[in-house]
């Protein structure tokens, strides 16, 4: 099979325009040089960008020919390059997730990227550019069909099984209104760092000192609503038209406005469920829900975001939907010792402190601002009689907890993330103290898996001791878990056996 032929003139001119343009810009850089031997006038370089384009053209036309796939009963087969030959094999049993992805001109064009991620791969492992969007689809279905093991046999009992596993189920839609109040209440409030820049330099700017105050005010507003609709517009694009739905063994979501996005989320490699609610979520009663699987976790897909199960729904919803994936209790949550957040409080308060001297110091090497009611380095002062609501907040919203079968961790107050952890699909539980933890003979437990690189499960500021217990049971659940599962399929594979003994 052959990519779309479509995909010749796409990526000619998306790429060749590129390569032109930089030809066009550093032939205008070096002329009049030593560079050249002869200058290069407006004409020339026209010419010089045209060749770049031309030359971009081949290759691609070239590239085309030169690539060809092929779905096998074991694998995708992908034979490519143009100077150098590279053939390549991807086993069907890495294969974690498949998904398509089409932008505005692909839609109009009918074709689409088909990205195959594998087990703990960091990046795609293969990305077909650019097949037939019906192609995409089929491949998707394929592939998904034959790790199923549902490959044809002639017999009426896999056609039946098929036709089982290829039924679709909605299990969630996302109405305009509930975009809506996605968009609204999605914004990230850690952009709200990058207000203190602004209220710190105005008064500084030279003949608005009288008015620095009423100015400052309102930067900070206009800044705010600036990100928030930002925040806002961004969100409405990605989540546009969000429907998730079950096919057999897995989850499959489309979404976008702009960028159109299908993939799938097979539920025998899910490794981490992770619910999130900010600040304004938990106020309202919503949430959001996470599914990680062995090829990537949130932040890690092709799109950029996360594999959001359910972008926006209450957090009842969300709970269910969470227990219909992997099935768990919500259990009660133990909060880090009190010493912990004497620890957080402190913390705050240095940092305000710092603050106030740089502030100091900037004001002494620039000169002082104008007068006004205090001086610019005495707010973050004043703001340190707010570090112990801030130390309470961090250590209400910190937790973990221990399940028969799944183990848990709650961490984040403006993001608040509960995340829910299969013990069988622990790869490694990790204890670790930094200097200022041992001074409180405190301590914080990894639990990871395979998708949880940068993102992963944490117990943290534990009691040392109680640290030890949580690292020990994880460990000993795990085991528990695996001998269970070993067991299990000891006795499938014993049942299997001897029903073919029958049979035959």
């Amino acid at each position: 099979m052959r990519l779309h032929p479509f995909s010749v003139p796409y990526r000619a001119l998306s790429r060749g325009m590129s390569v032109g343009l930089m030809l066009f810009f550093l032939g205008q850089s070096l002329s009049g040089t030593d560079a050249l031997p002869f200058p290069l006038a407006g004409p020339a370089l026209i010419a010089l960008a045209g060749v770049g384009v031309v030359a971009v053209a081949v290759w691609q036309v070239a590239y085309y020919r030169r690539f060809e796939y092929r779905l096998t009963d074991d694998g995708l087969e992908i034979a490519s390059g143009v100077v150098s030959r590279r053939n390549r094999e991807i086993p069907l049993r890495r294969i974690q997730n498949v998904d398509i992805s089409r932008n505005l001109i692909q839609r109009a064009l009918g074709i689409a990227v088909l990205d195959l991620e594998t087990a703990g791969g960091g990046a795609t492992e293969a990305s077909l550019r650019f097949v037939g969007y019906d192609e995409a689809k089929r491949l998707q279905r394929e592939i998904q069909r034959l790790k199923r093991g549902a490959a044809e046999s002639g017999t009426g009992e896999s056609a039946e099984g098929e036709e089982r596993d290829d039924r679709e189920e909605v299990l969630f839609e996302l109405q305009t209104a509930e975009l809506g109040l996605l968009s609204a209440l999605s914004f990230d409030f850690r952009y709200l760092s990058l207000l203190a820049f602004g209220p710190a330099a105005f008064p500084f700017v030279p003949g608005l000192t009288e008015v620095a105050l009423i100015g400052g005010v309102m930067l900070v507003a206009f800044l705010i609503v600036a990100l928030w609709v930002i925040s806002a517009g961004v969100t409405f694009a990605r989540y546009y038209d969000f429907r998730l739905t079950q096919v057999g063994d897995e989850l499959r979501y489309e979404r976008g406005l702009l960028q159109r996005y299908d993939g799938s989320i097979p539920l025998s490699k899910v490794q981490t469920l992770t619910m999130t609610e900010n600040a304004l979520m938990r106020r309202f009663g919503y949430a959001t829900l996470a599914v990680e699987t062995a090829g990537y976790g949130p932040g890690q897909t092709p799109s950029g975001g996360s594999e959001a199960a359910i972008p926006l729904a209450t957090r009842d919803r969300v709970v269910r939907l969470a227990q219909d994936v992997e099935p768990f209790d919500l259990p009660e949550f133990s909060r880090p010792p009190k010493r912990a957040r004497t620890r957080y409080a402190f913390r705050y308060g240095l940092t305000l402190g710092g603050l106030a001297v740089a502030l100091g110091a900037l004001e002494v090497v620039i000169g002082p601002s104008a007068p006004g009611p205090v001086p610019l380095w005495a707010i973050p002062l004043a703001l340190v009689v707010l570090a112990p609501v801030a130390a309470h907040l961090k250590w209400r919203n910190r937790g973990y907890a221990v399940g028969e079968n799944h183990a848990f961790t709650r961490n984040g107050f403006w993001d608040r993330t509960t995340k829910v952890v299969p013990y069988y699909r622990v790869q490694t539980v990790i204890q670790t103290k930094t200097v200022f933890q041992r001074r409180r003979n405190l301590a914080s437990v990894v639990v990871d898996t395979a998708s949880s690189a940068g993102r992963v499960a944490v117990a943290v500021d534990l009691d040392a001791e109680q640290a030890t217990e949580f690292r020990e049971l994880v460990g000993e659940k795990l085991q528990e878990s695996l001998r269970e599962r070993w067991r299990e399929a000891a006795e499938s594979s014993s049942t299997s056996d001897d029903e073919s003994r029958r049979r035959d």
